[in-house]
């Protein structure tokens, strides 16, 4: 298994060097070195913001074809409750459900049975007063990995519950061995996802060892053929078995809407999810329960994976709650909360670390500190650096010039040209 694999990738042919991915990353992962953007893999967290902000369309996220569904005797679809905000005007769930069926999958577990179940362990556990609070959500994967590499000392507050992905997961596979006796590998298990950073999490998980998920789709790349067939649907069969909880967790508040607990909050937006770990860190949050947090703007709907806008499918998931009923899951439905803890602690990834032991780091940092002093403070991201500050670090790393800086080249070409003048005079 790669460590470090990303969906989110690069095409260099399409690359300018415009410099506005490296703004916008969350964790500094990228740079702009001869002309091309570089993706630092030991950095990225996949939330897909360079995806969004890239204008050539050079940053591109990864997934599986549905044509992966033809390596298995079984096939299960595992919606997200983001699809359902990809259609006007629905009214009913089973309609899209059935729908994927003629895809081509054998059957259908959706992702919002396992959200609803998941609401209820983390009732029973925040009832429970063993969880550090605020609890940090653990549903958004590019959270949980930015929490990993940027702000160790919130590990211990993250939720050590499995994703609504991976339960359904499981609990799919298992019905589908019951139903067909067949080998739990021939089985195949797929997410119909909203989100690049689910595609890191299946190939790579945090919490688990190993994924139950065999394939993630993207929902752009699958729609188009959905629709049509929706549009040939004679009679459709019962294929639902969510509520509202479950199916509201598609937009950011829907999972602190579950918890039926006022004492919580909800951020989405990556930039804004940072400034609420920054408080969290500063220790200015203590007096709330929970914590919701989503790296997309709308929360899942608004992946880049997404076929609509995800601000009018937040819009048509809250139409379409009103014909739902409250929630149709309980914990007890898989036996307790035990089965859906993780099985790994959450530890820190120390990418960020400028050496193995505090005091070369202390002296590699005062390096830093000089090399920053030196530097115009502009952060006008022109040497390719998303700040003067990361400029200094790739200098004194000997990832980077001096004369990247082209302030600092100025100045370097206007004292050789200023003491050649003085010779000749």
């Amino acid at each position: 298994m790669d460590r470090f694999f990303h969906s989110v990738t690069l095409d260099k042919d399409l690359c300018v060097g415009c410099t506005n991915c490296i703004k916008r990353c969350p964790t500094q992962a990228i740079r702009v070195r001869g002309g091309k953007a570089q993706i630092m893999p030991e950095r990225c967290i996949d939330c897909g913001e360079c995806v969004r902000v890239c204008p050539h369309h050079a940053k591109k996220a990864r997934h599986d074809s549905l044509d992966m569904i033809k390596k298995y005797e079984y096939t299960v679809a595992l919606p997200a409750p983001s699809l359902y905000g990809q259609f006007n005007r629905l009214d009913d769930i089973d309609y899209v459900l059935n729908g994927i069926k003629a895809l081509g999958f054998d059957d259908i577990f959706e992702v919002s049975r396992a959200a609803e179940i998941i609401s209820d362990a983390t009732r029973r556990l925040l009832s429970d007063g063993k969880l550090k609070k605020p609890v940090i959500s653990s549903a958004c994967p590019a959270v949980v990995r930015l929490i990993r590499v940027r702000f160790p000392d919130l590990c211990e507050n993250v939720l050590p519950l499995r994703s609504p992905m991976e339960v359904a997961a499981e609990l799919a596979r298992e019905q589908a061995v019951q139903k067909t006796g067949l080998p739990p590998e021939s089985v195949g298990i797929f997410f119909l996802s909203p989100c690049a950073a689910k595609v890191t999490d299946v190939r790579v998980p945090i919490g688990i060892e190993k994924s139950n998920v065999d394939g993630v789709l993207a929902i752009s790349d699958i729609y188009p053929r959905l629709v049509s067939y929706m549009n040939k649907l004679q009679n459709t069969e019962q294929l639902s078995h969510s509520g509202i909880i479950g199916v509201g967790w598609s937009s950011i508040g829907g999972e602190a809407a579950g918890l039926l607990n006022e004492n919580n909050l909800s951020a989405d937006g990556i930039e804004n999810v940072i400034k609420v770990l920054e408080e969290l860190e500063d220790e200015k949050l203590q007096d709330l329960d929970f914590i919701e947090l989503n790296a997309c703007a709308g929360g899942c709907v608004g992946g880049v994976f997404a076929a609509e806008n995800g601000y009018v499918a937040r819009a048509r998931i809250q139409r379409l709650r009103k014909y739902l009923p409250v929630s149709c899951n309980r914990m007890e439905d898989v036996g307790g909360v035990a089965g859906l803890l993780w099985t790994q602690p959450l530890e820190y990834a120390p990418v960020m670390t400028l050496a193995d032991n505090v005091e070369d780091a202390m002296r590699v940092m005062n390096k830093i500190d000089k090399m920053a002093e030196r530097l115009p403070k502009l952060d006008c991201g022109s040497c390719g650096a998303p700040t003067c500050r990361a400029l200094a670090e790739d200098i004194v790393r000997g990832l980077a010039r001096e004369t990247d800086c082209i302030f600092l080249m100025r100045r370097q070409i206007q004292d050789i040209v200023g003491g050649t003048q003085q010779q000749e005079g």
